[in-house]
């Protein structure tokens, strides 16, 4: 019971920081949200869908440095400084590469992009006028990738080795700027100009440069005392060619996996729209209360895999099945009371926007849809990290993203297209078709497949 009670409190001390850090900063969207839904159901269906394919580039950048940040963990707990100098410089180099081609995409082929979600019918929303929103942030959304990218590089690092306190801090600071910028610029509140959805993105771009400016700077002020992988980092970028191909053959799979998974979530996105757009302004409003609890066992998964990752590197193979199966009852348990949050203000909520009735029902049943799912959520989200923590990546890209492509977003196309189902009952069944990966990856985690020490 003492060993349990450890193991816990060892996740918690790793997942509380970033569940505080993006909760705020989710708790941020939410607000930037609500300020936004105040100007009517264009500019947060177009805000929505913006934000969808911003999603789509930040899961790349975060399946970029995953792989790395596997050999991060491992070689934090070998307590081999240069093998994770290096996993540090090759995620600079990935991150280069993902960023530029993100801004080349978005530059040449947002409009087009943002025309797909466009296909709907919808009595209360004019596509034309969503459309003009929709470009108009997306294009100063641009300027606050790179700084994005700068963040995830360090502050992964930095969890890696079991600092989650100085993201956390940036992350809050970051959130304080966001919202105030956003009364000021969203409204032109105390002499500001009236800059609507303009304004809400660039308040979040101006709270991405304060963000990464913190991270980056208490980072090197403590490099002596804590963080001696920063000493000498940039003499050069070059790796170890052995070292980069092991990384890189990791990465790869995680890479896709990320980048097709969100992909997957943004093309059930766009199956769902061509109900209506109404539905669309509905899963954002969904979303944005979903999102904001649901950092709860994403923090928890990433605790997860930092948390085996050190222990598969220290080679303690026993501990670290015996922890795994553990913390992911744990999440899966703590997700429970999520569910209980959710449905109770499902109702609530959507009453904060200025949209529709029929817009605020689809977000109830919305809420409570995802609400009940969450934990199963919780257990796959751990499950997930506990598998790639061994890096077993080509595992968890065929069960995570190909499934995605394979069976979700078909399935959801045809129920969409092809029946009279209502819309809640195809959500229901996108949701439930989980249970098929739980079950899979339940009995990988049994079997021990994935205990490996990679490093």
């Amino acid at each position: 019971m003492r060993k349990n009670r450890e193991i816990f409190k060892r996740a918690l001390a790793l997942a509380v920081p970033m569940m505080i850090q993006n909760g705020i900063t989710n708790a941020v969207g939410l607000v930037d949200n609500i300020m936004v839904g105040k100007l009517g159901t264009e500019a947060i269906t177009a805000v929505s869908i913006a934000s969808q394919l911003i999603f789509v580039f930040n899961l790349g950048i975060f399946g970029g440095l995953s792989g790395p940040g596997i050999y991060g963990a491992q070689y934090y707990g070998q307590k081999n400084t240069e093998g994770f100098r290096s996993a540090v410089r090759i995620k600079h180099l990935i991150s280069l590469a993902v960023l530029v081609l993100g801004l080349c995409v978005f530059i040449f082929g947002g409009e087009w992009l943002i025309g797909l979600y466009l296909k709907g019918e919808s009595e209360d929303i004019n596509p034309v006028l969503t459309m003009e929103l929709a470009k108009k942030y997306l294009n100063i959304m641009l300027w606050g990738l790179p700084p994005f990218v700068i963040t995830q590089v360090y502050a992964g690092s930095l969890r890696e080795t079991g600092e989650s306190l100085k993201p956390m801090i940036a992350g809050v600071i970051s959130v304080g700027i966001d919202v105030l910028f956003n009364w000021l610029l969203i409204y032109g509140n105390l002499g500001f100009s009236r800059l609507e959805v303009r304004g809400a993105a660039i308040a979040t771009v101006m709270a991405r440069f304060a963000e990464c400016l913190i991270v980056v700077i208490s980072a090197f002020a403590a490099r002596k005392k804590k963080h001696e992988f920063l000493i000498g980092l940039y003499k050069t970028l070059r790796v170890p060619k052995d070292v980069s191909k092991k990384i890189l053959i990791k990465t790869l799979p995680i890479f896709l996996n990320e980048f097709l998974w969100a992909g997957g979530i943004a093309a059930l996105t766009q199956c769902y729209s061509k109900r209506g757009l109404d539905i669309i302004a509905g899963l954002n409003i969904s979303n944005t209360l979903c999102n904001l609890l649901n950092v709860v066992f994403i923090a928890l998964g990433n605790a997860v895999g930092i948390l085996i990752g050190q222990t598969l590197g220290a080679k303690r193979y026993d501990d670290a099945k015996r922890e795994s199966f553990k913390l992911m009852w744990f999440t899966g348990a703590v997700s429970f009371l999520l569910t209980t949050i959710l449905v109770s203000v499902s109702s609530i909520f959507p009453n904060l926007y200025n949209t529709p009735e029929d817009v605020r029902a689809y977000a109830s049943g919305f809420i409570i849809i995802t609400a009940l799912f969450f934990p199963v959520q919780g257990f796959l989200n751990a499950l997930y990290f506990t598998l790639r923590s061994g890096g077993k990546t080509l595992v968890t890209f065929l069960f995570d993203s190909v499934f995605s492509w394979v069976v979700s977003v078909p399935a959801a196309f045809l129920l969409c297209k092809f029946t009279a189902l209502p819309i809640f009952a195809v959500y229901a069944i996108i949701q439930a078709a989980d249970l098929i990966k739980v079950c899979v990856g339940y009995a990988l985690i049994r079997k021990g497949v994935w205990i490996s020490n990679i490093v």
